[in-house]
């Protein structure tokens, strides 16, 4: 069943061994996919890879700390990786 997701209520992917975990406004997605995959199909300026199993939403983001970020009241590891290219994201919002 193919069904369409829009960007903007996309909360969070998560990766979920071969599967990926797309949560949205309305509901859990799982799909058959890597990050990988997916995030070369996101656009940039919405989305970014924050851990090694977690791309998310940069519009739905409520908290952040050094280490972690919320988004839906969900907290969100931020890895050493990703953490600078985040962080500059975050300001130019």
């Amino acid at each position: 069943l193919l069904q369409r997701i829009s960007h903007k209520d996309i909360f969070w992917i998560e990766a979920s061994g071969d599967y990926i975990k797309i949560v949205t406004t309305e509901k859990l997605h799982v799909v058959h996919s890597t990050l990988k995959k997916i995030e070369e199909k996101l656009p940039v300026n919405l989305f970014q890879r924050v851990h090694r199993s977690f791309i998310i939403n940069l519009e739905k983001v409520t908290n952040i700390d050094p280490n972690n970020l919320e988004v839906n009241k969900k907290i969100i590891p931020i890895s050493g990786t990703y953490k600078e290219e985040l962080m500059s994201k975050i300001n130019v919002l």
